[in-house]
């Protein structure tokens, strides 16, 4: 069986989102006040304005270093450990309180679909004290697969 060979696919923003949009798995990527890393594993999507949001609670680290920095990146994940994957870098801003509700709406919308209870779920929202982070990708690395080295090829 020949090996598995990595592979790299530039793409513009476009397939970019096409290739996040089927996706729903991340580490979210911040920073913390000394410079160091801090990654979550968290549930993402796409909303309608191209941003990857992601639901979580204003005290989490990951919120507050996003908020203070105004940015983060997410490493996009398939479902399966070994399939494609890319890296998007950008701005990030956080909704909290009611400017968050309507966002968490189609956050969860790009996730899951329709609600049974919008009503319901939107009283959840606020009595959660949910935020949402949004990212604007200004920058993302080709799409990866792992495996040898393309100088392993047959």
């Amino acid at each position: 069986m020949p090996p598995q060979i990595a592979t790299n696919t530039a793409v513009d923003v476009d397939a970019l989102l096409e290739f996040v949009r089927t996706r729903h798995r991340g580490l979210l990527l911040t920073v913390r006040r000394d410079g160091t890393p801090q990654g979550s594993p968290v549930t993402m999507g796409v909303d309608p304005g191209g941003r990857i949001v992601i639901s979580t609670y204003p005290e989490r680290a990951k919120t507050v270093n996003a908020r203070r920095s105004g940015t983060a990146s997410i490493v996009v994940l398939s479902d399966e450990f070994n399939g494609p994957w890319v890296q998007v870098d950008g701005a990030a801003e956080v909704l909290e309180g009611d400017d968050a509700v309507e966002p968490l709406v189609e956050y969860f919308r790009c996730i899951s679909g329709e609600h049974p209870d919008w009503d319901e779920y939107r009283e959840a929202m606020r009595r959660q004290n949910k935020a949402l982070i949004r990212i604007t990708p200004r920058r993302w690395g080709p799409i990866a697969t792992g495996g040898f080295p393309a100088r392993l090829a047959p």
